[in-house]
C-alpha cells in the first residue's frame, strides 16, 4: 500500500512584541527552545522549530517583534519580521481579544500585503477573557484584512492549539520533510544556552537594562564522559552603573540569575551543568554592525 503522502511548509509567527508568539512556539512544539519575558522584544533572532506529526512536518519561524526601531539593533529585527513574511507558506498573525485596534496593528496589517502565502489570525489569551469577548474580537479583526481563517488559542494554558495546527496543515503544500522527526529546532545548542542566560537576565533585572545586554558564550566543553557540560558564558551591557547592577550587592544578583539559568541549562541538555558568568561593559553595541554580528544579531542581507 502506497504511503499516504505528507505535507510540510514553512510558517511564520508574526505580531506585535509581547502577544505571546514565543509562548504559543513553545507549546506548539513542547519543548521550551523561544525565551520569554514580559519585557518587549525578547525575541532577537528568527528562531526557526520544527513539529513533526503524522500529517507532516511545519517549520515555524519565530519572528522578533514589529515595532518601531530605536537603533541598528532594532531596524535588523524589523527587517528579519518583514523579509520573513515574503517566504512562507502560511503566515499566522497574533493578536490579543480585543476590539480596539491600534496603529501598530494596522501597520503590520499594511506590511501584510506583500505576503503571497495565507494569512490566519490567532486571537491569543482567550483564557483571559469572557467567551463573548473572543466573539467580539473575532468581529473586530474581521474586516481588517481578508483573512483565510481565524483561530482563538490560549498559548498559555495550550487551549485550541491542536485546531491551530489542523488549520496550517490545511494550507501547506504536499512535500518532503526538511528535518529528521526528532529535530524540534536548528538553533545551536549554544545559542539557545546564550539566550536562557539572557531570558533568566531579563526576569532578574529592572525595566531599562535589559535591552542593552547580549550573551556570549565563551566556552561550553562536555566532561565526564558527556555527564557534565562547562558552561563560561558573559553579558555584556552598555554602562558601568549597569554592570553595578547585573552584578549586585556582593555578587548577589548575577549569582541569582546564573542560578536560574543553570537549572533551565539542565533541563535542556538533560546533563549536569557549570556556569560561570562574567559582565563586560561594552558601550553602544547596540548601534555597532560589528558587535551585532559579533553576537549573531544581524540579519544576513
Amino acid at each position: 500500500m502506497m504511503e499516504q503522502q505528507k505535507k510540510s511548509g514553512f510558517v511564520t509567527l508574526i505580531g506585535r512584541p509581547n502577544v505571546g508568539k514565543s509562548t504559543l512556539m513553545n507549546q506548539l512544539i513542547g519543548q521550551k527552545i523561544a525565551i520569554t519575558s514580559k519585557k518587549p522584544q525578547t525575541t532577537r533572532n528568527r528562531i526557526q522549530t520544527v513539529l513533526t506529526t503524522e500529517l507532516g512536518q511545519i517549520v515555524f519561524l519565530d519572528t522578533p517583534g514589529i515595532h518601531k526601531a530605536k537603533n541598528k539593533l532594532g531596524e535588523n529585527m524589523v527587517r528579519a519580521a518583514k523579509n520573513t513574511i515574503r517566504e512562507v507558506d502560511v503566515v499566522l498573525w497574533l493578536v490579543e481579544p480585543v476590539t480596539y485596534i491600534g496603529q501598530g496593528e494596522r501597520q503590520i496589517a499594511e506590511d501584510l500585503k506583500a505576503a503571497a502565502a495565507p494569512v490566519i489570525l490567532v486571537i491569543n489569551k482567550v483564557d483571559a477573557v469572557k467567551p463573548e469577548d473572543v466573539a467580539k474580537a473575532i468581529n473586530t479583526y474581521k474586516d481588517l484584512y481578508d483573512f483565510q481563517e481565524i483561530v482563538p488559542v490560549s498559548a498559555l494554558k495550550g487551549s485550541f492549539t491542536d485546531d491551530l495546527v489542523k488549520t496550517i496543515f490545511k494550507y501547506l503544500p504536499y512535500g518532503p520533510m526538511y528535518y529528521d522527526e526528532d529535530t524540534v529546532t536548528d538553533q545551536p545548542e549554544r545559542q539557545i544556552v546564550a539566550e536562557l542566560i539572557r531570558e533568566k537576565a531579563l526576569h532578574a533585572l529592572d525595566q531599562e537594562i535589559p535591552h542593552g545586554i547580549a550573551v556570549v558564550i565563551d566556552q561550553m566543553k562536555w566532561v565526564k564522559g558527556g555527564r557534565l557540560v562547562n558552561i563560561e558564558a558573559t553579558i555584556i551591557c552598555e554602562r558601568d552603573s549597569h554592570k553595578g547592577i547585573i552584578i549586585g550587592k556582593g555578587g548577589a544578583m548575577l549569582k541569582k540569575i546564573g542560578t536560574n539559568a543553570r537549572y533551565e541549562i539542565e533541563r535542556l541538555l538533560d546533563t549536569k551543568a557549570n556556569l560561570q558568568l562574567w559582565v563586560k561593559v561594552k558601550k553602544d553595541w547596540r548601534d555597532s554592525e560589528y558587535l551585532l554580528k559579533n553576537y549573531g544579531l544581524t540579519e544576513p542581507e
